[in-house]
């Protein structure tokens, strides 16, 4: 495997630079001194960006775009073997590596690198811990899988031995990291067009786990079913924290940090006690939405003090952080009607995210959801209905095929057969000019409409506000 010196700052070519992750990477490595280029299919905001800071980007993938002078390619996992600057790279053998192993390399080049895992809630942890050491001023490296209003975007370029970022448990990818402090929030089924079945989650998390060094750290959610499974034997320092210690499965006695008399306001914002080692510490006034959130403060709050920062830094930061782009992201209003915009993709995502509505000021709550993948869809049939049913009312679209073909064996209307199973007012359109229509014939005044889904149905809320 290629080995990056970063002293030696040289030539390098991302293969899908327009991700998330990889224009964040590239943009790194770019103010590193690389000279860094790479293709995307689009145009986009973010490619806009990469070109005004310096960043030559070709639209269109040819196998043209690879020339004699790069030192090393990166390229994201959207891209297969059949990718004609893939062959190319082969071709000329130039050192290949994926974004993975490229975030793993970076993660060495600092002293304190910081990989935050999960099935769900990476993005908002990240932003929290992220928002956390910059109000005490460590000046860390931040890399986002979203939009952080707080650094301007999904990248922010440090001084400091600190590195945060998510890690992604897809393909094993955050199993090529090499992170001084972890953060596990959960473990649950998920990409089941790639891992086999939970055990196989499982034992992919035990395995990130065991990456930590003899004098890492690793925080983790007690509420985990066996969560010891994941820790036991680990040389590390491991800190485990819930979001109820009346309900955990980890002995009190063993818990460190929790939440205690929990409680949400007008605006549904959480508020609770935090406990430390069993003892009230101080009360934690949050400004987002949902007990799921306060699960993902928990552990933002164990990290910082294992770095020694101040409570009350702690505390300001966390009531100044106002989320993250498409969680639980308002829109804006017409007709009286909220329009809010969530990510939410998997039943347990969507459960939470209605589960927080019910504490937003509304009269009906309208979830216009996108299935996203045919295998997720399959997989959690019967889970999404359950979910979805938290709603008063379901509008749904036609499946975000995203990197998978349509094997032709699930529909939307599968969903929608199995929501009116549960005698849930539901209904399915083919296009969102029929949806949008629909919901401005429908939506009344103090109704809540949420578009959710990991893929483009934020345009129906946008079209709607005509944005």
């Amino acid at each position: 495997m290629y080995q990056i010196d970063f002293s030696k700052p040289n030539n390098v070519h991302f293969i899908g630079i327009g991700g998330i992750s990889m224009s964040g990477l590239a943009e790194l490595l770019h103010t590193m001194g690389f000279r860094v280029s790479g293709s995307d299919s689009k145009m986009s905001k973010i490619t806009n960006h990469l070109e005004s800071i310096g960043i030559n980007i070709i639209y269109g993938q040819r196998s043209s775009n690879i020339t004699p002078d790069i030192n090393f390619v990166v390229y994201t996992s959207a891209v297969k073997e059949d990718n004609p600057e893939y062959q190319s790279v082969i071709q000329a053998g130039i050192p290949i590596m994926d974004r993975a192993e490229l975030l793993g390399q970076v993660m060495l080049h600092y002293t304190d690198s910081i990989a935050i895992a999960g099935t769900h809630g990476k993005t908002t942890t990240t932003s929290m811990s992220s928002l956390i050491l910059l109000k005490a001023n460590l000046d860390p490296t931040i890399s986002v899988g979203g939009i952080l209003d707080n650094i301007g975007g999904n990248i922010r370029i440090g001084h400091s031995e600190h590195f945060i970022t998510e890690a992604c448990e897809y393909t094993n990818s955050f199993l090529k990291f090499n992170p001084a402090r972890s953060i596990i929030l959960n473990v649950e089924a998920e990409h089941l067009d790639f891992f086999k079945d939970l055990d196989d989650i499982r034992h992919s998390f035990r395995e990130f786990a065991k990456r930590l060094p003899d004098d890492g750290l690793l925080i983790i959610n007690g509420d985990i079913d066996n969560v010891s499974y994941f820790t036991e034997d680990l040389p590390c320092n491991v800190i485990t924290y819930s979001v109820n210690q009346e309900m955990s499965p980890v002995s009190k006695a063993l818990l460190h940090y929790s939440a205690a008399n929990v409680m949400f306001d007008g605006k549904g914002h959480g508020h609770y006690d935090l406990m430390e080692n069993g003892k009230l510490l101080t009360h934690i006034d949050l400004n987002i939405m949902g007990i799921h959130n306060i699960s993902n403060s928990l552990p933002a709050i164990a990290l910082a003090r294992s770095l020694n920062i101040p409570l009350d830094v702690i505390k300001e930061a966390l009531l100044s952080f106002q989320g993250t782009e498409r969680r639980f992201e308002y829109k804006g209003e017409i007709g009286g009607i909220t329009i809010i915009d969530d990510y939410a993709h998997h039943p347990t995502e969507v459960r939470a995210t209605l589960a927080a509505a019910k504490n937003y000021p509304h009269k009906t709550t309208w979830c216009v959801f996108q299935p996203h993948t045919y295998t997720r869809t399959k997989s959690f049939l019967k889970d999404f209905a359950k979910a979805l049913s938290l709603a008063d009312k379901v509008v749904l679209t036609d499946i975000y095929a995203a990197r998978e073909a349509n094997p032709g064996d699930i529909s939307s209307k599968d969903l929608q057969d199995e929501l009116l199973k549960l005698g849930k007012e539901t209904y399915y359109f083919q296009s969102f000019g029929e949806i949008e229509n629909f919901l401005l014939q429908n939506c009344t005044n103090g109704d809540l409409l949420i578009t959710m889904g990991a893929g483009d149905v934020v345009n129906i809320g946008e079209a709607l506000l005509g944005e």
